[in-house]
């Protein structure tokens, strides 16, 4: 015999009793108020649901503000990704430096701003030449200047949409990154000098 044919046999066979007045009227009165465990329930749903808008709040600052701090560690990605196409390029210079006067004009119509660099480079940092190149989704002008035997790429770019820092510098994969901004201008100065060396280029840059 299985559980059900015993289950149905005990429901014929046992005899059965009418349930007291007071033990009817107290299960009547469970079913039409509300249970005790729906009191409790009550009780603490509220500070709940302080906390939960609390901590919703919370998420929403964060989602504020973060994007912010991720874009930027973004740039020193894209700036050292750019610099590593300068570098690794067949033809990564479109003009030959012949002088900043040489290479400044040269950039007039071919990006959508006039180029605010005025160094023409010297013996520390000299400067090889130019080409345009995009940083992120925006067409740049990129100037490529030398230490020694290393390449130094400057990237000048409409800043405009980018979480750009007023200055930051940065390293990433062996690689120095300095960024900074100039009114709608961004900037992205790359290489694997040391910090120092970028540094004294960026001053001359100003």
């Amino acid at each position: 015999m299985n559980d059900d044919e015993l289950n149905g046999l005990l429901r014929e066979k046992l005899p059965r009793y009418a349930a007291p007045d007071a033990l009817a009227r107290r299960l009547a009165e469970q079913v039409t108020s509300p249970a005790p465990a729906r009191r409790r329930v009550a009780r603490w749903i509220a500070p709940v649901a302080s906390a939960l808008a609390a901590a919703a709040l919370v998420l929403l600052a964060l989602h504020v503000t973060r994007p912010a701090f991720v874009q930027r560690d973004t740039l020193f990605a894209e700036a050292v990704n750019d610099h590593l196409r300068v570098v690794a390029a067949q033809h990564p210079i479109e003009i030959e430096s012949g002088g900043i006067h040489q290479v400044k004009p040269w950039f007039t119509g071919r990006v959508d701003f006039a180029l605010p660099v005025s160094f023409s480079g010297d013996a520390d940092f000299p400067l090889r030449g130019g080409a345009v190149g995009y940083f992120r989704d925006r067409r740049a002008a990129v100037m490529v200047f030398a230490r020694r035997l290393h390449t130094i790429s400057l990237f000048v770019f409409p800043a405009e949409g980018l979480a750009m820092p007023g200055r930051a510098a940065g390293s990433e994969r062996g690689f120095n990154v300095l960024l900074w901004r100039e009114g709608a201008l961004g900037f992205a100065l790359v290489s694997d000098v040391n910090r120092d060396d970028l540094d004294a280029l960026a001053a001359k840059l100003h």
